[in-house]
């Protein structure tokens, strides 16, 4: 009810200032003398416990600053970033634009956050991720050559590695220069080679195995999803998240702001991003998990999503044209698809 008051004022705003208050918000909802039911549907995945199948998805906290407010609105794990070894303004403005009659978002961010240190520090200041699931996103600098990304990647793995639930691989998002190269196959098998092997000796030293998840894009060709998955088999990735933003303005070619450079989010990458769901999961026949990400604005495209194949799924346009209502939603939605009965967990700020 309160975000159905906020939304038109929120909307009336340039969409990145409407996001910086958005975030203030979620940072102040610690603060308040509240105790919030956190839906549980316990569901095992990458060998860790998510209280239930609903994530928010990276991109909507790069900087890891309302961790505990997006928790109380009941997600089962939340992930932030992407994160660069060093702090970068991204793009310049403007570089978020609604689509409001689609339901959709282009933006062209460009990994703008605070650098790696600044996350962490704000990581080990909240309180979900020793009570929860958090996964961190990372990428690489927007002038590292792409020769040398992995060096960049690593930096990241090593510094978030103590404190990550999971950690995502961003290889996919269409706003920093050549990044999507990195999905090639022979540049995918070195990345994935050097960060399983840094991995190996990070789990020797801190005395535990994070998970690995890749993140991917919507606009592969569907000959190169099998050569994916089989590289992401082959490396010991944990999971694959399907999909990133979209290039693609199929459906959309006739609305304002349609043809700003930058990924398409929202409804029109449903279908997209199910398909490559749907094909993965045939790829990988179980053997590495997948969290399902793309135009969900509904508990029943949540649900369609583990129809597909998916274990897990996350949310963020969704949550700016619907609200926090859509997180309880996806989560009734995909507890009656597995069949699970819901119970609830008291989150106490």
């Amino acid at each position: 009810m309160l975000y159905s008051l906020a939304r038109p004022l929120l909307f009336g705003l340039d969409p990145e200032l409407a996001h910086d208050l958005a975030i203030a918000g979620l940072r102040a909802l610690p603060r308040l003398p509240c105790t919030f039911t956190q839906p549980s549907q316990p569901v095992r995945v990458m060998g860790l416990e998510f209280p239930n199948r609903v994530g928010c998805a990276a991109g909507l906290d790069k900087n890891g600053e309302a961790i505990d407010g997006l928790a109380a609105l009941g997600f089962g794990f939340i992930e932030v970033g992407t994160v660069t070894p060093r702090p970068q303004p991204g793009n310049p403005r403007p570089r978020l634009f609604r689509l409001p009659q689609a339901h959709a978002l282009i933006n062209r961010m460009g990994f703008n956050n605070r650098g790696l240190d600044a996350l962490i520090a704000n990581v080990r200041r909240a309180r979900f991720p020793r009570e929860g699931i958090l996964g961190i996103n990372i990428g690489k600098n927007f002038d590292t050559p792409i020769e040398r990304a992995s060096e960049d990647y690593v930096a990241c793995l090593r510094g978030v590695y103590p404190h990550a639930g999971y950690v995502a691989i961003n290889v996919s998002s269409p706003n920093t220069r050549d990044l999507r190269r990195l999905q090639g196959p022979d540049e995918l098998d070195a990345l994935l080679a050097t960060l399983g092997a840094e991995r190996e000796r990070l789990a020797q030293e801190h005395g535990r195995r994070v998970p690995l998840a890749l993140k991917i894009g919507p606009d592969l060709e569907e000959a190169g999803i099998a050569p994916l998955a089989d590289c992401a088999r082959r490396h010991g990735v944990d999971a694959i998240i399907a999909t990133n933003t979209t290039v693609s303005r199929t459906g959309v070619e006739h609305l304002p702001h349609a043809q700003e450079a930058g990924g398409l989010s929202g409804a029109p990458l449903f279908e997209r991003s199910t398909e490559v769901t749907r094909r993965l999961a045939a790829a990988l026949a179980g053997e590495v998990a997948l969290i399902a990400v793309g135009g969900i604005l509904t508990g029943e495209q949540a649900a369609a999503k583990l129809a597909a194949g998916a274990q897990l799924v996350q949310i963020y346009t969704g949550l700016i044209y619907r609200g926090p209502r859509l997180v309880r939603e996806a989560i009734a939605a995909t507890a009656e698809t597995t069949g699970s009965k819901q119970r609830g967990q008291f989150f106490t700020l």
